[in-house]
């Protein structure tokens, strides 16, 4: 089934709705695969080539922006006073004791996507922050989301907020501290259904996952997971008659009923901290971990029941090259997805697992937190540094290497002809000028 046919279907039949399409609504994009299918971005850009607008951001923040029409979405935190008193117990490992002393203010932002003025910036809490997080993290690195009348910032221990679009709070919701493993801090982002919003509590606590009424934050389901700390955000999926949520977990990857909760499937063979967030379509999920287990795995849920793992469910699995911190990306019948976090990307036929082509280690780019995204034909690949390397999709081979002047860890959205892209200072919007 062609991708276009397969965007027809979901449209017709209420799944994915224009407006839905045209932006970048939620983490990996309104597919949730990373590709962005009505957008044309430019493919050659530098701090003074096809900059739209550069502006400033207050606090730190690796949330990955999110875009509905003119308004684009992120969150951030920001100490704001002096310390509190000595360092809070922190597990080895653990990093930014000194800023978890003192008070942060979580903040959710909106700009305007034409001029890239601040709309508004909503301080939703003010306290000192749980826990730590890892030296390379913040404790804004969880993505918002939106169903265009609303956008949903989680900043986890520190809270769910659901705001209008003007920036008042309709609701909070606060579903205790998280224990996480190391104290590397808190980053799987919310997902949103038509009716709930879904959010993966797995810790090294008693873990769950929960489905709140995204009218008023009551709770819908609330269903226990035998799992330890993930940073993996949840997928919703329509698959068969009913919506169902996806998680990957350490000890399964697993398929909830967005009715009740109730399990529909599970299969075994992640590893310890999983990171990369799973994609699917057209009845296949693909899912894959590197830590202490290496592996990238195909399966067909499409009408399935029970437990899934060394079944002929599994259409492939691979061992060598998976992704860990990036999640993959899937255009047409291509999965792409990046070694551990460093620059070595693979390139496979999705339904059946084949190497066509690579794999290829990406020159011009380091160590990578970002996922991949995709518009145009073209893939994108976004380094710590922030290098963006440009791929042809059809023709693998490198285009163009784009360098910007400050490190980038946040994933890019698209929307348009606009690239955003969150720096460690600034939110840039790409977009091809106009002669």
């Amino acid at each position: 089934m062609t991708r276009t046919l397969l965007l027809s279907i979901y449209l017709l039949n209420g799944h994915l709705n224009a407006d839905f399409m045209n932006n970048w609504p939620q983490w990996r994009g309104p597919l949730g695969t990373g590709e962005a299918p009505r957008s044309t971005p430019p493919t050659t850009w530098s701090e003074t080539e096809n900059i739209r607008w550069k502006t400033p951001i207050q606090g730190k923040g690796h949330a990955s922006p999110i875009v509905w029409n003119d308004h684009i979405f992120l969150t951030s935190t920001d100490p704001n006073g002096e310390k509190l008193g000595p360092p809070l117990p922190q597990p080895k490992g653990a990093h930014n004791n000194l800023d978890a002393q003192r008070k942060h203010q979580f903040i959710v932002i909106a700009l305007s996507r034409k001029t890239g003025k601040i709309l508004w910036e909503t301080t939703v809490r003010n306290s000192r922050p749980h826990g730590s997080t890892h030296e390379s993290g913040t404790w804004a690195s969880a993505s918002p989301v939106t169903d265009g009348k609303h956008v949903y910032a989680f900043f986890g221990s520190n809270g769910i907020y659901c705001l209008d679009f003007n920036g008042r709070v309709k609701w909070e919701k606060d579903l205790g501290d998280m224990i996480v493993k190391h104290g590397h801090g808190e980053g799987a982002s919310p997902a949103l259904s038509k009716d709930a919003l879904i959010v993966n509590w797995d810790h090294e606590g008693d873990s769950f996952i929960v489905a709140l009424n995204k009218r008023d934050g009551s709770e819908l389901w609330r269903k226990g997971r035998d799992e330890v700390t993930s940073w993996a955000t949840p997928i919703v999926i329509n698959e068969g008659k009913h919506e169902q949520v996806v998680v990957c977990g350490t000890n399964a990857i697993r398929s909830y009923d967005i009715r009740t909760g109730e399990t529909i499937w599970s299969c075994r063979g992640l590893s310890n901290n999983v990171v990369a967030s799973p994609v699917y379509s057209n009845g296949i999920l693909f899912a894959g971990s590197s830590y202490d287990t290496r592996k990238m795995m195909a399966i067909r849920i499409r009408e399935a029941k029970g437990d899934l793992t060394q079944t002929d469910r599994i259409l492939w699995e691979s061992q060598f090259r998976p992704p860990y911190v990036p999640s993959p990306l899937l255009v047409d019948n291509t999965l792409y997805y990046l070694r551990h976090y460093q620059n070595i990307l693979t390139r496979r036929q999705a339904d059946t697992g084949k190497e066509t082509s690579g794999p290829f280690r990406l020159a011009g780019l380091l160590n990578i937190y970002a996922s991949p995204v995709a518009a145009n034909g073209n893939i994108y690949i976004t380094d710590q540094q922030g290098n963006t390397l440009v791929i042809d999709h059809k023709n693998p081979r490198p285009l163009r290497v784009n360098q910007l002047s400050e490190g980038i860890n946040a994933s890019a959205a698209m929307a348009g002809k606009d690239l955003l892209l969150r720096g460690t200072r600034h939110l840039y919007c790409i977009s091809q000028r106009e002669e």
